[in-house]
C-alpha cells in the first residue's frame, strides 16, 4: 500500500532507519544459483531462497558460524562439487546494485534526519557490499548488522538494540523494510514502519514527508 501523505506526522520523527536488501540495495537469489550451478555444470533452481530459514543460515547472519562453516553446509545441502572461490562467486552476485532512485534519495533525507540502516546480513557479503556499495553506506550514521552485533531481525532485542543505540524513542523512528515478519517484529517494539512493497515505497513515502 503507498502511504499517504497523512499516512505520518513528520513531527513525530527523530531519525529514519532502513533495511538494506531491496529496500537499498537490490538482490536476487537467482543470480546466486544461476553462478554456482554453472560453475558445477547443472541447470539453476532457486533452492538457497528456501534455505534462507534455515538454522545454519540464521546462524551465519548473527555471527555465530564463519563464511566456511556456512558454504560447507551448502555444499552438503546441494551437493555441490564447487571450490570455495566459486561459491564466494556466487554468493556475492546476489548484489544486483542499488534501488531505482535511492541514490538521489538517501542525502535528501539525511538532510532532514539522521538516518541509519539496519540489515540481516553476514561477514562475506559485508565485505563485499562495505566496498561496492561505499557511496551509499556512506549517508547512514551508523550501519547496524545482524552478523555484528549477534541478534537479526524479527527478534525483539536486536530492535531494542538498534534503538538504544540511536538514542530515540522508538515511536519517534520510521522503519523502511521489505519483510512484513520485520514489519511485524518493529510495531511490537514501537517503531513506526513502512513495509516496502516495491520499487517506489521509498520514494513515495519520503516525498509524502516532504522530501
Amino acid at each position: 500500500m503507498t502511504p499517504s501523505t497523512s499516512a505520518f506526522d513528520v513531527s513525530s520523527i527523530d531519525a529514519l532507519l532502513f533495511d538494506l536488501g531491496r529496500v537499498v540495495i537490490d538482490i536476487d537469489f537467482k543470480r546466486v544459483m544461476q553462478v554456482w550451478m554453472n560453475h558445477a555444470g547443472r541447470v539453476p533452481d532457486n533452492v538457497v531462497a528456501s534455505l534462507a530459514q534455515d538454522d545454519v543460515y540464521m546462524q551465519h547472519e548473527r555471527g555465530e558460524i564463519s563464511d566456511e562453516a556456512f558454504f560447507a553446509h551448502l555444499r552438503q545441502e546441494l551437493d555441490l562439487d564447487i571450490s570455495p572461490e566459486q561459491f564466494l562467486e556466487g554468493w556475492n552476485a546476489i548484489f544486483v546494485g542499488a534501488m531505482p532512485g535511492i541514490d538521489d534519495l538517501l542525502p535528501r533525507a539525511a538532510k532532514r534526519w539522521p538516518i541509519y540502516a539496519f540489515s540481516n546480513t553476514n561477514p562475506a557479503h559485508v565485505a563485499h557490499f562495505s566496498i561496492a556499495h561505499a557511496d551509499l553506506l556512506g549517508h547512514f550514521r551508523d550501519v547496524f548488522l545482524s552478523s555484528s552485533i549477534g541478534m537479526r531481525k524479527p527478534e525483539p532485542e536486536s530492535f531494542d538494540h538498534v534503538v538504544a543505540q540511536i538514542g530515540a524513542p522508538a515511536g519517534r523512528i520510521l522503519f523502511f523494510d521489505d519483510s512484513l515478519a520485520n514489519i511485524d517484529g518493529a510495531r511490537t517494539r514501537g517503531l513506526q514502519t513502512v513495509h516496502v512493497t516495491s520499487p517506489t515505497t521509498v520514494a513515495e513515502t519520503l516525498k509524502a514527508l516532504g522530501v
